[in-house]
C-alpha cells in the first residue's frame, strides 16, 4: 500500500511526473483476430473468459475502443509508433499486394501501394520505453517486416516468436514443431499460448527488481483454427447441451455467422485466456501487480465472413476486414490498481496510437516529433479526455469481403466513404450500433461536416487512395466473392 499511497501523492497534482521509483511496470497483451464480443465482460455466454473477466473486474473496461484499421498490420503499426497507419505507410496486412500492378483480382478498384515493413526511423513503444530504463521484451506475433525489421531491431531486448509471418504456419501450427527462426521448439505437445505465457512469465521473474515492459502478441486466435483437444471437446459438449446450431445472415456477397458456437475457435480463445491468466498469476506472485499498468486489446474485429467464418460479433455489423463496427470496435480492459478504480466502465471513444502516448505519460518517455494518439492517463485517473474525432482509411481489398472506404467517428456520428460506388452511410451509434439505419438522406448537413473533416485529415496524414480498375469485367464473378463462406478447412496466410 506504500506505493499506492505514495502515487496517490504524486497524482494530485496533474502537472507532477511520476517519481523513477515508482513508475509502473507495463504488460501489454495484444491478442490477433479477437472480436469484442469474444470475451465474457463484453457479453460472450459461450466463450469462458474467467481471467481477461478478472481483468475488468479489477480495471476498466472501455466499451468504445477501436483499432486503427480493420486488419492487422496497420493496427500493429499505429499501437507500436501512436501514430495513424497512414504515416507509417503500412495501410494494409503485409503479404497483400503491394503494388497496383500486382493486383490480379476482379475489383472495381485497383488498391493502394503500402509499405510492407515499419520504418526503422519510426520511433516505436519499445525504443521510447528502453530509453527511459525499461527493460524491453516481446513475445508472438510481429508482423510488421521481414528479417531485420524484427522486434530486436525496433527497440526490443528480447524477442520470442515475432518474425514476418502473420500467423503460426509451421508443421506443427499452434504446436510444436513451430518451425520459428526466433522460437525455439519445446517438447512434444507443447502449446503455442502456454509457452509464450512462459517465456513472458520468466522475463517478468527475471526483470521484477527494475521497470519492465512485456509485450505480449497473441499468435491466437487468427487462423489456421486450430485448438487442444481437450478444449475442443469441451465446447463440443456445450454446444450440444445447449442445442445451439450455426446460423447465418448476408453481409454484401458473404455469409456472416450468427451464433457464437464453434468449439475450434472456443478452445483457442479459452487457451488465450489461460495465457493472460499465467501472465497475471506471476504479477501476483512477485507482489507486483499493485503497480503494473496492464493493457488487454485486440488488432481488429473477429473474423465472421471468411476463412470458416468462426465467430459472431452480434449486435455489431461486420467483421474483420469491414469498416463497421464489428470490424474495428474492440476490447479493451485497463487494469492499474495504484492508480485506475476496480469494477470502471469507461465509454470514452479511444484509438490504437493512444496506447503508445499513454506508455510514454505514465514513464515519462520522451515525446517523437509527431504522435497521433493521446494519453489515456486522465480517463484511468477518473477524469475526461477533450472530444476528438477518430478516423480510419483502408485503401485495399482484405480477404473478408469488406472494400476501399474511409470513415470518421465523432460524438455519437460515424460516417462511412465507401470508394467503389461513392456511397456514403450515416449512423447513429447510440441508437443503432448495428448500422442497420442509413441516415444520410436523412441528415446532409452532416454528411457534409463529417465529410470535410474526414477529407481534411486524409490530406493531414498523406492518404494513398485506390484508384479506377481498367481490367475489371462485371460479367466476371467479383474478386470481393466469398469462396466457401462456411470452409473451415480453407487457410489463407495474412
Amino acid at each position: 500500500m506504500f506505493v499506492k499511497s505514495l502515487l496517490a501523492l504524486l497524482l494530485a497534482s496533474s502537472g507532477m511526473a511520476f517519481a523513477a521509483e515508482t513508475r509502473p511496470n507495463i504488460v501489454f497483451f495484444l491478442v490477433d483476430d479477437l472480436g469484442q464480443r469474444d470475451i465474457g465482460c463484453y457479453g460472450s455466454t459461450f466463450y469462458e473468459t474467467p481471467n481477461v473477466d478478472r481483468l475488468a473486474k479489477e480495471g476498466a473496461r472501455f466499451t468504445d475502443a477501436y483499432a486503427a484499421c480493420p486488419v492487422c498490420s496497420p493496427t500493429r503499426a499505429a499501437v507500436q509508433t501512436g501514430r495513424w497507419p497512414q504515416r507509417t505507410g503500412v495501410t494494409d496486412y503485409i503479404g497483400a499486394a503491394m503494388k497496383p500492378e500486382l493486383w490480379n483480382r476482379n475489383t472495381k478498384l485497383l488498391p493502394a501501394p503500402y509499405s510492407d515493413r515499419l520504418a526503422h526511423d519510426e520511433v516505436t513503444m519499445a525504443e521510447m520505453l528502453k530509453d527511459a530504463g525499461y527493460a524491453t521484451f516481446f513475445a508472438g506475433k510481429w508482423h510488421l517486416g521481414p528479417e531485420g525489421w524484427w522486434p530486436e531491431d525496433q527497440g526490443y531486448d528480447h524477442n520470442l516468436g515475432g518474425v514476418d509471418r502473420g500467423g503460426p504456419y509451421g508443421r506443427g501450427k499452434y504446436f510444436v514443431p513451430y518451425d520459428n527462426p526466433r522460437l525455439p521448439d519445446g517438447p512434444d505437445g507443447e502449446h503455442l499460448p502456454d509457452r509464450l505465457a512462459n517465456e513472458t512469465a520468466k522475463f517478468i521473474q527475471a526483470n521484477k527488481d527494475k521497470p519492465f515492459f512485456a509485450f505480449f502478441s497473441f499468435y491466437s486466435v487468427h487462423t489456421p483454427l486450430q485448438a487442444r483437444p481437450d478444449l475442443e471437446k469441451k465446447y463440443e459438449e456445450k454446444r450440444s447441451r445447449l442445442g445451439l446450431e450455426a446460423k447465418w445472415g448476408m453481409e454484401d456477397t458473404r455469409q456472416v455467422r450468427l451464433v457464437q458456437e464453434h468449439p475450434v475457435y472456443s478452445g483457442m480463445v479459452e487457451a488465450m485466456d489461460q495465457a493472460v491468466g499465467k501472465v497475471m498469476a506471476k504479477l501476483d506472485e512477485l507482489g507486483l501487480a499493485e503497480n503494473t499498468l496492464v493493457i488487454f486489446t485486440s488488432d481488429n474485429g473477429g473474423l465472421s465472413t471468411s476463412e470458416g467464418s468462426p465467430t459472431s460479433n452480434l449486435p455489431l455489423r461486420g467483421g474483420k476486414g469491414w469498416m463497421y463496427e464489428g470490424g474495428i470496435r474492440e476490447p479493451l480492459v485497463i487494469r492499474w490498481p495504484a492508480v485506475l478504480k476496480a469494477g470502471s466502465v469507461i465509454g470514452t471513444p479511444v484509438c490504437s496510437p493512444d496506447y503508445f502516448v499513454t506508455a510514454m505519460d505514465v514513464a515519462q518517455g520522451k515525446t517523437p516529433s509527431k504522435v497521433d494518439g493521446v494519453s489515456l492517463l486522465p480517463l484511468l485517473r477518473g477524469t475526461t479526455l477533450p472530444e476528438r474525432a477518430l478516423y480510419w482509411h483502408y485503401p485495399h481489398y482484405g480477404n473478408q469481403g469488406g472494400a476501399p472506404a474511409s470513415a470518421i467517428r465523432e460524438g455519437d456520428w460515424k460516417l462511412i466513404e465507401w470508394y467503389e460506388e461513392g456511397k456514403k452511410e450515416l449512423f447513429n451509434l447510440r441508437d443503432d450500433l448495428g448500422e442497420q439505419k442509413d441516415l444520410a438522406a436523412a441528415h446532409p448537413e452532416k454528411v457534409a461536416a463529417l465529410s470535410a473533416k474526414l477529407a481534411s485529415w486524409k490530406d493531414e496524414v498523406g492518404a494513398l487512395m485506390p484508384i479506377k480498375n481498367p481490367a475489371y469485367d462485371p460479367a466476371k464473378p467479383s474478386g470481393r466473392a466469398a469462396g466457401a463462406p462456411k470452409g473451415a478447412k480453407k487457410k489463407k496466410k495474412k
